[in-house]
């Protein structure tokens, strides 16, 4: 997807486990014998679950999906960009990274949920929410390289990022006013904050001094 100069001697490594790990979790919603109560009260997160002191559920519920279209599309748009952050970035910084915006994006989502929703049972799940944040770190990166909103739709990386969060600032004030779609735009949006920050904080400063990123 991006014409840069890469090491491709690098193999994703982490992105694969990764996503090995969604589909585990997806099968324990779907096919075997697990409680759909262990599963809720372990694999989504929430304000709620939080307080009761359910603390990693801010890790599990980001490799966590129920419905086959959203683990599809997660895991896609994962491989897609996720294979290539990896390479950049080495699987040391990638893995950090990754698991610092899942943690975020679910910190978000459940102070949204409690404190601009005004409910605090509102459960998430799913890693659109980090993978938000490795899509802002590769559009910082490679800002005018093409990306396809929907598969359809050229843009710039840099200007279909900032429409996709735009999207999500709109749908939580959709939500906020009582409307809107049970999309965790919160998740999101913490996501790709925390995408932003890292790049600005990190990657850049060491693109900057010309170092090498591992």
């Amino acid at each position: 997807m991006v014409n840069k100069n890469i090491n491709n001697q690098r193999r994703a490594i982490a992105v694969p486990v990764i996503i090995a790990l969604n589909i585990i979790v997806f099968i324990c919603w779907n096919i075997t014998d697990v409680e759909p109560m262990f599963m809720l009260e372990n694999f989504t997160v929430s304000w709620d679950g939080l307080s009761q002191g359910r603390y990693w559920t801010l890790l599990s519920s980001a490799f966590s999906h129920n419905m086959i279209w959203h683990i599809f599309l997660n895991m896609f748009v994962l491989r897609s960009f996720g294979s290539l952050m990896e390479r950049i970035l080495g699987i040391t910084s990638f893995l950090k990274f990754y698991l610092s915006a899942a943690i975020f994006s679910s910190i978000c989502h459940a102070v949204v949920s409690a404190w601009i929703l005004h409910d605090s049972e509102i459960p998430a799940l799913g890693a659109s929410g980090a993978i938000s944040g490795v899509i802002l770190v590769f559009a910082l990166m490679f800002p005018k390289e093409r990306i396809y909103i929907f598969g359809i739709l050229p843009l710039p990386a840099l200007w279909g990022a900032f429409a996709f969060i735009g999207l999500d600032v709109w749908g939580l004030i959709e939500q906020a006013g009582g409307g809107g779609f049970p999309i965790g735009h919160g998740a999101h949006i913490g996501g790709a904050l925390a995408g932003i920050i890292y790049y600005f904080m990190s990657v850049r400063p060491r693109m900057r001094s010309r170092t090498a990123i591992v």
